[in-house]
């Protein structure tokens, strides 16, 4: 039995424009990048670097966030689907014959870009950076990587913001009164108008919310913990000990410590949170003991201790 104080979940979509819907996900993608464009433009000033340069960071950056991320759900959480589907991929849509609403072509309906792997974002973000660095920043590799992680450990708390307006990537079940119950998570759009016999999603889970009609529905939602929330209260510590460091130690001029820092904090964070996750898929059931995240994080954190611990040896004159 879930705990009296348990917080009910049902965000709108986004911000209703009339015209455009701004929906918080996207949004905490566009507050992410911003930011993080606004902290490497103080970085580059310091560092008396070009900031011209900083445009093509920025595409560089972007680009290879949401290809990578997109590419590691593909192959390390759903290839078993995606290697037949291999058109949804890089399209946010998917083969649904019954599908009726956002109706694209007979057979497909438009669902958005439905899985993100941040441990694909960070494959792909170094790789980018390697390119970078030598085609248009002309410094080492470790140089950017120790700079660029500041921003994308703030960027890492606004996505997993955005997870929780998105009701996704939930905990598993618990009776503490930090469980909340995941409508959007429990009931799909279609399970809730069936439920309600509300012919308008919006409406429905606003009455399985609100209205005591429907109680018996409401009972049904199990209060989950919110993973989301336990990830981004943690990467806002993993953000402000990289902050701190650049901007009041000499921390940046050991090539490889903050980078080496940023993958052991953040991938330690995420074998944490990982434990009271749902599981996301992936190859967990063949490998057994740890999640597919979990597993995935246990390289980075290794290469971040061997960064880390050679950084002192690596000193950049």
């Amino acid at each position: 039995m879930t705990h009296s104080l348990n917080i009910v979940w049902n965000p709108s979509e986004g911000i209703d424009l009339g015209f455009f819907m701004i929906r918080y996900y996207s949004l905490m993608f566009v507050i992410a990048f911003g930011l993080g464009w606004y902290i490497m433009k103080k970085i580059y000033e310091r560092e008396n670097e070009s900031i011209e340069k900083l445009d093509s960071l920025f595409i560089w950056t972007v680009l290879a966030t949401l290809i990578g991320a997109r590419l590691g759900h593909v192959f390390f959480y759903d290839w078993e689907y995606y290697r037949n589907h291999l058109v949804e991929i890089f399209l946010p849509i998917r083969e649904n014959p019954n599908a009726a609403l956002f109706n694209i072509i007979n057979g497909w309906e438009f669902t958005g870009f439905q899985g993100l792997a941040s441990h694909g974002a960070a494959i792909s973000i170094i790789i980018a950076m390697y390119y970078y660095s030598k085609k248009v920043l002309q410094r080492p590799l470790l140089w950017i990587l120790d700079r660029v992680v500041i921003p994308v450990a703030s960027g890492a708390i606004f996505v997993r913001l955005g997870n929780f307006f998105n009701s996704e990537i939930v905990g598993k079940e618990t009776n503490s009164s930090f469980g909340i119950k995941f409508i959007h998570d429990h009931f799909s759009p279609r399970d809730a108008e069936n439920a309600t016999q509300i012919q308008d999603s919006k409406e429905a889970y606003t009455a399985i919310a609100t209205d005591p009609k429907f109680a018996a529905l409401l009972e049904q939602v199990p209060a989950k913990h919110p993973a989301q929330l336990y990830e981004a209260f943690c990467y806002i510590f993993v953000f402000a000990i990289l902050f701190f460091l650049y901007w009041k130690t000499d921390a940046r001029k050991k090539s490889g410590y903050l980078f080496g820092l940023f993958l052991v904090l953040l991938f330690t964070v995420r074998i944490v949170v990982e434990s009271v996750k749902e599981s996301q898929g992936g190859f967990e059931s063949a490998l057994g003991l740890l999640s597919t995240g979990q597993w995935l994080s246990i390289p980075f954190i290794l290469i971040g201790f061997y960064f880390f611990f050679t950084a002192k040896k690596q000193v950049e004159i």
